[in-house]
């Protein structure tokens, strides 16, 4: 019998940067191992344009992503919960493995200051992936 595919929720404000950056980088790399989510406690319209250049860069394409409003729902189901500045807005459980990742906000930055957080979550993701096994 399979072990159930663990399941990872990132969380950042308006989940059009880190949040969007790390999930993606997630489903890319596990390729289906793990089931991945991002959300945000006040989304944006869209996600952040140097985001998605940032990320076209290293072959990931989120021009199809929409940022997510944070549910409790979310939190419920994911085995993993990590927060990216989202304060007291994100919902705590028992038992579930919470990481908080302080990160540069990409926010209002170009391409050129959005690839070094790009690069730093992508370290992050690599080494989360690890662990999950």
């Amino acid at each position: 019998m399979s072990s159930p595919v663990p399941s990872v929720l990132f969380v950042c404000v308006h989940n059009a940067g880190r949040s969007q950056m790390a999930a993606a980088f997630l489903a890319h790399l596990a390729k289906g191992r793990v089931a991945v989510r991002s959300a945000g406690s006040a989304p944006a319209d869209q996600v952040n344009p140097a985001v998605v250049e940032a990320m076209r860069e290293v072959g990931i394409d989120l021009t199809t992503q929409i940022p997510k409003l944070l549910t409790t729902e979310a939190v419920q189901v994911s085995d993993v919960v990590i927060t990216m500045g989202c304060g007291d807005a994100c919902p705590v459980f028992p038992g579930k493995r919470y990481l908080d990742w302080e990160l540069a906000d990409p926010a209002g930055q170009g391409v050129a200051a959005v690839r070094p957080i790009r690069d730093e979550i992508a370290t992050r993701v690599r080494k989360l992936l690890a662990e999950l096994g």
